[in-house]
């Protein structure tokens, strides 16, 4: 059975910076119709920085959504039409004030497939060079270098609730497990 859902139109109802809100009308599978709300979004970044000794660099930062502050890898929103790995190494820059001499690509993951078009593209990121800090006006952030063993200890204890940052740090466990003790 072909389970593809065919667009017969859309409405916006609301145009943002960060998202737009739309209504598409769809074909189901068994040729009624109905409405899909959906969140379109450009897609993001995120990046799991790891210092030359071993140490991951987080970032502290309240978000209003959920009322209160998370402990999460750097990440940020693509721009239209930007490549993930050119938003990887400005986001980089912006949040923690570092450079990555090797960026590799975990993973691509979609945040809520029900209802948004958001996509985040996870990046390890790998000899680090100290630059500029160069943060966006409207963010508050403070780093926080940790070991991977205490960032999974976190995750454990409940302390690192952020599912692109838990996506991160499972795939980092298991792919590298010789930096798990740095």
């Amino acid at each position: 059975m072909d389970l593809t859902e065919d667009i017969l139109g859309s409405e916006e109802i609301f145009k943002g910076k960060i998202f737009d809100l739309v209504i598409k009308k769809v074909r189901l599978p068994n040729g009624a119709t109905a409405k899909r709300e959906m969140i379109e979004h450009n897609g993001a970044v995120g990046m799991v920085p790891i210092t030359d000794d071993g140490k991951l660099l987080l970032v502290r930062q309240y978000r209003l959504a959920v009322g209160r502050e998370l402990l999460e890898i750097p990440a940020g929103r693509l721009k239209p039409g930007e490549e993930p790995r050119n938003c990887a190494e400005r986001e980089l820059q912006e949040e923690i004030g570092y450079i990555a001499g090797r960026l590799e690509h975990m993973i691509t993951v979609c945040v809520a497939p029900g209802y948004s078009s958001e996509l985040i593209h996870i990046y390890l990121a790998r000899e680090l060079t100290p630059s500029r800090l160069n943060p966006d006006e409207d963010e508050f952030i403070a780093v926080e270098k940790i070991s991977v063993s205490e960032a999974l200890s976190k995750v454990d204890a409940g302390e690192i609730a952020d599912s692109k940052t838990l996506i991160a740090l499972m795939l980092l466990a298991r792919r590298h497990p010789e930096i798990i003790g740095g």
